[in-house]
């Protein structure tokens, strides 16, 4: 079969399949049959949710949910897979119990055992609005009042091993890469040309004043917005030129563990945390920064991999710019009004409280976005993780994961012949679980068991299958939901049809948001 059929086979019944978890059937999306056993249990459904909890069990029949937030797990290589999975079940099945139920640190116990959402000290929902004042600035004396933030055991942990994660990129890639780069380097001036550079030489390249031009304008109007829109951006101009040289200076490992893995370690939780300690109780001014230094480094290694498949594929280095810029420009354009749409025309949109179990309007990306500037930007980190904080000693994960690869590159030097030592990724382990939230466990095990799936035992005994058919199946099932999706929000959503059974439900794993503190109440929770 040629490629081009099976493409269109395969998403044809992508296309049809969706139509049932997506609309007919959504609780498919997380079956979680241990919250199904144990209805009136709140630590088994804690364990069981695929959603709200661990996910012990939780598996679905969605392609969305497979590869919603880790992307699809057939374009990642299974060295990778298995680190990914070794950090998940070491964070998620070892670590947050042992905390949760064993130690109850920082009283776990108080409140639910996964959760994105912000709490006082007893247990309820943090009432952010009260704390802002007429500026979008920190009310001291309201917070004072109110009380200290509290979060979830996982969402503590995650941020104690996000920052391990980033200290074990700069140490892992200065380790087993730093060699490499610095004779890549100079290789780059007096090495001999590989076969694709002398195959895209019959291409014009690209003049390098394109690309400082753009450099010069986009920064140009960025610093006329920090200087002329201040009460609105809140940032100073010149947290904007720090936010540029910590995206230069994090391009380059990430962009090697990202080459090598597909992974890539984010820079968001490193650029909030330094914003939140020099620039305090402005949100505004910690969500631009993060989006300066994170987000800019992250496209920026996004335009790197659409040169590196153009250049393989011998595509015009000037047609690649072209749409590399257009398609920037139209996606930003379009993203900025269907948003703004969006949030004018669905009522309680990301306000997961007050809507249905299955609607798809509970943003959870944009949750977690808006806590994490309401943690580092609002209150500040040296009121969470610093002195006065919480969680202090969620600091030392920085010594952690810095030591942690020169540990692994002294077993390899010590052990030479044991290959599997230098494909222990430390960065990608520790950063494992760094998109939960809002990705839930339900992701990470159909995620793991379809990558190992394709990518080890398909690859291992069909190889001749996977090198013709792997890749195109994964554009396919992608293209086949994405326009399920589309065609069912404009004949079905707009009009607000739908239908209401068991089966449309979500997961009936209600009593995971449940704390397991008797004492703690909270609606929709038995009471001891």
């Amino acid at each position: 079969m040629s490629r081009a059929k099976f493409f269109v086979i395969a998403m044809i019944c992508s296309f049809a399949w969706y139509l049932i978890p997506g609309y007919f059937f959504a609780t498919l999306s997380s079956i979680s049959w241990v919250c199904w056993i144990f209805s009136k249990s709140v630590t088994a459904q804690q364990i069981g949710s695929g959603m709200k909890g661990l996910g012990l069990g939780a598996i679905t029949l969605d392609w969305t949910v497979v590869a919603s937030f880790l992307f699809s797990p057939l374009i990642c290589p299974f060295f990778a897979i298995a680190n990914v999975f070794a950090g998940y079940a070491l964070i998620v099945y070892l670590v947050t119990p042992i905390a949760y139920w064993g130690f109850d640190l920082y009283n776990a116990k108080t409140f639910p055992i996964f959760s994105s959402h912000l709490f006082t000290a007893k247990g309820t929902a943090y009432n952010i609005s009260a704390i802002v004042n007429e500026k979008f600035e920190l009310d001291l004396q309201a917070y004072q009042d109110q009380g200290r933030i509290h979060l979830s055991m996982f969402f503590a942990l995650t941020y104690g091993f996000g920052f391990a994660t980033i200290a074990a990129t700069l140490t892992h890639v200065a380790l087993f890469y730093g060699r490499e780069v610095y004779d890549r380097f100079r290789a780059s001036y007096t090495g001999k040309e590989d076969i694709h550079t002398r195959m895209m030489r019959k291409y014009e390249d690209i003049p390098s004043w394109w690309f400082y031009l753009l450099l010069a304008l986009s920064f140009a109007v960025s610093l006329v917005a920090c200087i002329f829109l201040n009460d609105e951006v809140q940032m100073p101009w010149w947290a904007l030129i720090f936010a540029c040289a910590m995206a230069f200076v994090f391009t380059l490992p990430i962009s090697i563990i990202t080459a090598t893995t597909n992974q890539t370690p984010g820079l968001n939780i490193i650029t909030e945390y330094v914003m939140g300690v020099i620039y305090p109780g402005r949100p505004i001014a910690n969500v631009c920064f993060k989006t300066y230094g994170y987000i800019s480094m992250a496209q920026a290694i996004s335009f790197l991999n659409d040169f590196k498949l153009g250049h393989y594929m011998k595509i015009p280095p000037r047609s690649m710019f072209l749409v590399q810029f257009i398609g920037t420009v139209l996606a930003g354009t379009i993203n900025l009004a269907v948003a703004w749409w969006l949030l004018t025309s669905v009522t309680n949109i990301c306000q997961d409280n007050l809507l249905p179990a299955n609607s798809p309007w509970t943003c959870p990306g944009d949750r977690v976005f808006f806590d994490a500037s309401v943690i580092w930007g609002l209150v500040g980190p040296m009121r969470i993780f610093g002195p006065t904080g919480n969680y202090t000693s969620m600091n030392w994960f920085f010594l952690g994961g810095a030591i942690g690869p020169v540990i692994v590159w002294l077993l390899h030097k010590a052990f030479p012949r044991q290959s599997w030592i230098p494909l222990i990724n430390l960065p990608v382990l520790l950063g494992a679980t760094a998109m939960m939230p809002p990705a839930t466990a339900v992701n990470y095990n159909a995620w793991v068991i379809v990558g190992t799936v394709f990518n080890f035992f398909i690859f291992r005994y069909r190889k001749k299958w996977w090198q013709r058919y792997n890749y195109i199946l994964s554009a396919a099932l992608d293209a086949g939901v994405a326009f399920m999706a589309v065609v069912l929000y404009f004949s079905l959503g707009m009009q607000e049809i739908s239908i209401t059974w068991w089966g449309t439900g979500g997961e009936h794993c209600d009593l995971a948001k449940c704390p397991t503190d008797k004492n703690i109440v909270v609606s929709g929770c038995p009471v001891a």
